[in-house]
């Protein structure tokens, strides 16, 4: 278990990757209500759309990275929020995404615990950048 105290400004990490599939982006569109044919619609995407095929959702690409960081290893209190989300490049079905992070500071919130802030990239297979964004959690002390 990593707690609060186990964190120094401008340590990194590197997470395991996953591909995101096409189930993926059905399945969140089922969950959403979030059809939009940029999404669902592979003639769409195809023949409309900007990128020439389907993409993920935004929120699916967060909602996958939050997925592969190592939660159940972390001594986690709360969800504290994010900051200067960016969508950089469209994620596209079958893009293989790993996370990076560094942490960019350390606010003790005293024997509640305290604020994690990370630079939260997500990249694909090819060290190409997706999204980038300051997330931050709040984590128990070893002591509380």
């Amino acid at each position: 278990m990593r707690y609060f105290e186990d964190y120094e400004i401008g340590q990194r990490a590197h997470t395991q990757a996953r591909t995101l599939t096409e189930s993926h982006v059905i399945q969140f569109c089922m969950l959403t209500g979030d059809w939009y044919p940029l999404h669902a619609d592979k003639e769409w995407a195809e023949k409309e759309g900007p990128f020439g095929k389907r993409i993920a959702h935004g929120f699916l690409v967060l909602s996958f990275a939050s997925g592969l960081m190592p939660l159940q290893e972390m001594a986690i209190v709360a969800f504290y929020g994010m900051d200067r989300v960016r969508f950089v490049a469209p994620t596209f079905i079958d893009d293989t995404l790993h996370v990076e992070t560094e942490v960019l500071a350390l606010d003790d919130k005293g024997a509640k615990g305290g604020v994690v802030t990370q630079r939260t990239q997500i990249v694909d297979q090819n060290g190409q950048l997706k999204a980038d964004y300051v997330g931050k959690v709040m984590l128990r002390k070893r002591s509380g």
